[in-house]
């Protein structure tokens, strides 16, 4: 088989090509420098800097990544590497209070629902606590809701400050943590199991009437 050397421009557009994938890969750091001046770099700052990172979470795949199709490139780019779930409860008012941050700023995200024992088996063994809401953002997990928190990690994922999702847009509706256990069968009433269990006896076997005897089909007993 013959092979095609590769040319220098081709080998340019390769390292390019990597330079990029190893950059998605990468965290961002949010730096504020001591004269409060905040930056953004794939590098970790120096001494004297404070240093907030996010990092990316896995690649989306399937119908997670069929829902973000239709987004902006920018907000489609943002949403790949930094995902965001939100885990809520029933009469949660700071669950609602994060759900109402996302969707105002038009972040899409997915929401699981923890209600049932499995359901906080499960958050447990995903965060190590059961407090909720939870946000996860890309890697980062917020436990609670903070405003500002959960703005600052916003921000630092590059979401865009308002919402930028198409009309069409459609929010998947919330699922639980969990899948539901299929229903038990019902099971059979006390009498109908008892009458299955009890074993059958045989009729008995009566002798044939002697002659002379009425019987029903010869009430007079005639004899022939």
């Amino acid at each position: 088989m013959n092979l095609m050397r590769p040319t220098p421009t081709l080998m340019a557009l390769l390292c390019a090509a990597g330079a990029c994938s190893m950059a998605m890969a990468q965290s961002i750091h949010r730096i504020v420098g001591p004269d409060g001046k905040v930056t953004f770099s794939d590098r970790a700052p120096g001494k004297g800097a404070a240093d907030s990172v996010v990092s990316p979470g896995p690649a989306l795949s399937g119908a997670a990544a069929a829902g973000t199709a239709s987004l902006p490139y920018e907000l489609r780019q943002v949403a790949s590497r930094f995902p965001v779930t939100l885990y809520t409860g029933p009469d949660c008012a700071p669950c609602a209070n994060a759900r109402n941050l996302l969707v105002l700023r038009g972040v899409p995200f997915s929401e699981r629902t923890v209600e049932s024992n499995d359901d906080v088996s499960a958050l447990q063994r995903l965060s190590g606590d059961t407090t909720l809401p939870l946000g996860t953002i890309g890697k980062q997990q917020l436990r609670g809701f903070s405003d500002a928190e959960w703005t600052q990690y916003l921000d630092l994922a590059g979401y865009p400050k308002e919402s930028k999702l198409p009309p069409s847009y459609r929010r998947p509706a919330a699922t639980p943590l969990t899948p539901p256990k299929p229903a038990a069968p019902a099971s059979a009433p006390a009498e109908t199991a008892e009458k299955r269990d009890t074993p059958v006896r045989p009729r008995p076997t009566l002798p044939p009437p002697a002659p002379g005897t009425p019987t029903p089909a010869n009430p007079a007993g005639i004899r022939f």
